[in-house]
């Protein structure tokens, strides 16, 4: 039995608690929690995990440990926990922008660090998490993280110099897709389309779309090509698209996202 605890109840840190609880790992973990607010310990708890004290008890008793709180609380946390932590203890830090050196530097020397940026779509078991290690982390060790990730979606393995730049491209990406949907939802409503219906065709439109990326063998180009017709009403659309240069947009709020999490690392 390996023991896995979280800090921070949040969201997040309760989805991966479910992901970890419906996965074929649950008789092999038991999960410990804490979190400063009592309904969402109160929730973890509910869910199969060992409410404890404080943050500092999370660390004292479990091997692995999920930082799932804001960039903004850690250096609060860790100064309640640096010296539980051991050499043994794998930090497993969901923190955008936060990197193992900085664990490294307030805990122990060469501090087992994973650096892990999900999404909220592990909430519905459909998330994207990228994930890196420090050199000290063993393979085994690694290996139970990740696979804890895979119980909630699909994860893959990164370089640990690209986890900023990473956030965009998962992290952060469903928030940009809820906007980029909403104007097509609003412009369905301006034109006197029911919003639930619009909502729900575009929405199928996504998922559809996305597993033609994953599963079709095609380019990118090759499926924009397969919908667009020479002359066609989606050629008309595209068009307008590069007029108001959606390239430069979408590269623009990238590289916003990135220089906010090295701001972040600071």
């Amino acid at each position: 039995m390996v023991n896995v605890g979280f800090i921070g109840c949040g969201n997040m840190g309760f989805a991966i608690m479910k992901g970890i609880l419906s996965s074929d790992m649950s008789n092999d973990i038991k999960l410990f929690a804490f979190d400063k607010s009592e309904a969402a310990l109160d929730r973890a708890m509910a869910a199969g995990a060992v409410g404890v004290g404080s943050a500092a008890d999370v660390v004292k008793c479990c091997k692995y440990v999920f930082f799932a709180i804001k960039p903004q609380q850690l250096d609060e946390v860790l100064d309640e926990t640096a010296k539980q932590v051991t050499a043994d203890t794998v930090i497993v830090s969901i923190l955008a922008g936060v990197t193992d050196e900085y664990y490294a530097k307030r805990t122990v020397p060469n501090a087992k660090v994973v650096l892990v940026m999900p999404n909220t779509p592990f909430l519905l078991g459909e998330g994207a998490t990228a994930l890196s290690r420090s050199a000290s982390v063993t393979d085994e060790e690694f290996d139970l993280v990740c696979r804890i990730f895979s119980s909630g979606g699909i994860s893959k393995v990164i370089s640990k110099d690209k986890m900023k730049e990473i956030i965009a491209i998962n992290g952060s990406s469903p928030a940009f897709i809820y906007l980029y949907t909403k104007y097509f939802v609003d412009y369905a409503k301006s034109v006197g389309i029911d919003e639930q219906t619009a909502k729900e065709l575009f929405a199928k439109s996504l998922i559809g779309s996305a597993k033609m990326i994953t599963d079709s063998g095609k380019s990118l180009d090759e499926l924009i090509e397969m919908v667009s017709s020479k002359g066609g009403t989606t050629i008309a659309g595209l068009e307008k698209l590069r007029e108001g240069n959606l390239a430069d947009a979408v590269d623009n709020c990238c590289k916003a996202c990135t220089n906010r999490a090295y701001e972040l690392s600071k």
